[in-house]
């Protein structure tokens, strides 16, 4: 028998705004130890030398962590023309320098080819398996790695500012699984003059806002305390992009049970994900089909 994980049975989810110098597994810890939960995890890795919303999923919440992952997000970052590192980010090594500087409007024509349905290789220096080991840890030792493109919706990358002929600021609604290092990288490439991020916030993560974030120093003030808990947002936050289906309470039994369950009419169709609630409260997500909803998620809740 498994050893049983010792904490609280907490549910909902806690905006941390995260700063600089921590991985998100460090403020996951902290989160978990200040709310003393039995379960939590992150929907979305930020650098360690990125700052903004950590959106911090606490029990029965961690089931709804991939509907976040999956939602847009926006982030705000300054890159360094001129010059590329081997990290992509102000952390690594200059490689190459250029003494190019394009204008404004060199930048936003350019810009116009990373918007839409794109394709990007992620930097060297990241998260990603390359025969079944992390990419960084291979180019740490050296190792000059063949990664394959992937797939990237580019909602938005703007032109924000210019402090001066060395920094742009950009602004970037992606989808999931964008590397806003390799949005740099591969911009100054295109314009001839090279460039890495200098710094990087993510300002939202589909419903989560960064003027709703907690920080660590409220964490640590507030550990294990009530004030602590009432900052907690609904598990149901996390369902935001899925269409809300209310349920009976001979459907909460069965749902709950892990079996279809009744549904009343709602703006879906046949074969729609969604989500059952039963007085607010989310029992299940799974599929519409002719009246009742199919659980592929259970969740219990009081």
């Amino acid at each position: 028998m498994g050893r049983k994980r010792k904490g609280r049975d907490i549910s909902g989810w806690l905006v941390v705004d995260k700063p600089a110098g921590l991985t998100s597994t460090t403020v996951v810890n902290k989160v978990r130890w200040a709310l003393q939960a039995k379960k939590a995890g992150h929907a979305g890795t930020l650098d360690p030398a990125a700052t903004g919303v950590l959106a911090v999923a606490l029990g029965e919440a961690t089931k709804t962590v991939p509907y976040i992952t999956d939602a847009l997000k926006a982030y705000r970052f300054t890159v360094r023309l001129g010059q590329a590192t081997n990290t992509d980010d102000a952390e690594g090594e200059v490689i190459e320098s250029s003494d190019t500087r394009p204008s404004d409007d060199e930048i936003k024509e350019a810009l116009n080819a990373f918007v839409g349905d794109i394709m990007q290789v992620p930097p060297q220096f990241s998260a990603v398996k390359i025969d079944g080991q992390r990419a960084y840890k291979r180019a740490r030792d050296g190792e000059a790695m063949e990664i394959e493109a992937r797939p990237l919706w580019v909602e938005e990358l703007t032109l924000i500012d210019r402090p001066d002929p060395d920094h742009v600021v950009l602004e970037m609604v992606c989808g999931k699984g964008g590397y806003v290092r390799s949005i740099a990288r591969d911009l100054g490439r295109a314009l001839g003059c090279l460039g890495h991020v200098v710094t990087l916030r993510r300002t939202w993560s589909g419903p989560f806002e960064v003027e709703d974030g907690v920080t660590l120093d409220q964490i640590d003030a507030e550990a294990q305390t009530e004030a602590l808990d009432a900052r907690l947002l609904p598990v149901e936050t996390g369902l935001h992009d899925l269409p809300e289906l209310r349920t009976t309470a001979d459907g909460v039994a069965r749902l709950r049970n892990g079996n279809p369950g009744t549904v009343l009419p709602g703006d879906v169709e046949y074969g729609d994900e969604a989500w059952a609630s039963y007085e607010g409260r989310a029992v299940a997500v799974g599929v519409f089909r002719a009246g009742e909803l199919h659980p592929t998620r259970v969740l219990l809740q009081d």
